[in-house]
């Protein structure tokens, strides 16, 4: 059967995540403590993040979650009441932070752009905010290539919920054993099951899922092996 669209997740798919996120999730911590050690630290712990290596264990909710997942214990953390002003505040400074030390994966615009001149229908569903994804899209000169970009706060819910991939099947009036998902985590591969899109799943998040294989319907070792893969598809 022909795939005429591929969904990308973002981090762990074709952004780094420990080299963008790590870095970039110490300084949003710090900011959002305002300097002070002992929030700082407070916000480390919830986060399970691992300060000398800078990046976040494999355990840590921000791995795969949204800031609507994690923003309660951060505010915990801070003494601030939960609100969407606390969320609103630390999506704009990941938007910030995470561009600074923005890295890819392999080569996103080559690889994107060879997909796109085949004719397929890309998109982006994520669990950063919408805004993260379009800045870092842009930066990454891949954006033009996408049709369609939602994350955790487009109105369509978060992964390992469908609703964002839904929403594409929605939009594009495809049926989903014509679409794609491509993701690094279980989250990803949940919500292309619940979807009933093709689930593949790549290898280079920050944390490969145990028997990862029985959860995708093909596993792959990143993103840039897409086209070998469509090409044996026939």
């Amino acid at each position: 059967m022909t795939i005429r669209a591929i969904l990308f997740d973002k981090d762990g798919t074709f952004v780094d995540f420990d080299k963008t996120w790590g870095p970039a999730a110490y300084r949003v911590m710090d900011r959002m403590a305002k300097g002070d050690r002992g929030k700082i630290e407070r916000l480390m712990q919830v986060s399970h993040f691992d300060e000398v290596a800078l990046r976040f264990r494999p355990t840590s909710p921000l791995v795969a979650g949204s800031s609507a997942d994690y923003g309660p214990l951060w505010a915990e953390a801070i003494g601030v009441p939960f609100s969407a002003a606390v969320t609103d505040e630390m999506d704009e400074l990941f938007v910030e932070e995470g561009l600074a030390g923005l890295t890819p994966i392999g080569d996103p615009a080559g690889a994107i752009g060879a997909l796109k001149a085949r004719g397929l229908v890309l998109g982006v569903v994520t669990n950063d905010s919408e805004n993260g994804a379009r800045s870092q899209t842009a930066r990454l000169g891949i954006d033009h290539h996408f049709d369609f970009i939602v994350g955790w706060d487009s109105g369509h819910g978060r992964k390992p919920a469908p609703g964002q991939i839904q929403a594409f099947l929605d939009a594009w009036q495809m049926a989903p054993h014509e679409v794609a998902m491509i993701g690094d985590s279980l989250h990803d591969m949940h919500a292309a099951r619940a979807a009933g899109v093709i689930a593949v799943g790549v290898t280079t998040g920050p944390l490969v899922p145990d028997a990862f294989e029985t959860h995708a319907d093909v596993v792959l070792p990143s993103f840039m092996e897409i086209e070998s893969w469509l090409d044996a598809r026939g």
